[in-house]
């Protein structure tokens, strides 16, 4: 297991700051259920923080190493009680997309011929040369709208004295 560098353990602290704790080790201590959902919380999250419910700062630093020891994850920070793990998650090879094909009548119906009635459908955006496909319901503006001036701001007045 390669340890992180410095800067992307303070780019980890960073993004850690926002997240909750999602693992609380309660008065059992590190049991094979509590390490079992630290697993799968980072399987799916690759960083979470896990929160220590014992007062003894030697055991909390002890089951920060197991835990990342045991899970092949890295420890990112302890404050007080939080302790925050990530642990990469492999990456799937992403799977060629095919390209969609419309329907012959799907394609024949965003042209403006319908087959079926023999008419030809066709709205005032594309008799000017545009594309009902691409283009919105109601044609934009040209000019924007004007703002309004803003003028000082105004106190209310007072009622007690």
């Amino acid at each position: 297991m390669i340890p992180l560098s410095a800067k992307r353990r303070s780019e980890l602290r960073a993004e850690a700051h926002k997240l909750d704790p999602v693992v609380i080790i309660g008065d059992k201590g590190l049991t094979d259920e509590v390490m079992a959902e630290i697993d799968r919380s980072l399987k799916a999250h690759e960083l979470i923080k896990v929160r220590a419910a014992s007062a003894e700062r030697d055991a909390r630093e002890a089951w920060l190493e197991a835990i990342c020891a045991r899970l092949e994850a890295h420890p990112v920070q302890q404050i007080g009680k939080v302790l925050v793990i990530y642990r990469e998650n492999p990456k799937e090879e992403k799977k060629p997309r095919r390209a969609v094909t419309p329907a012959a009548g799907l394609d024949s119906r965003l042209r403006g011929n319908d087959k079926r009635s023999g008419t030809n459908k066709r709205s005032a955006t594309d008799k000017r040369g545009g594309n009902d496909a691409t283009r919105t319901a109601r044609p934009r503006s040209r000019t924007p709208s004007p703002r309004p001036a803003s003028g000082p701001r105004q106190r209310r007045p007072r009622t007690s004295r």
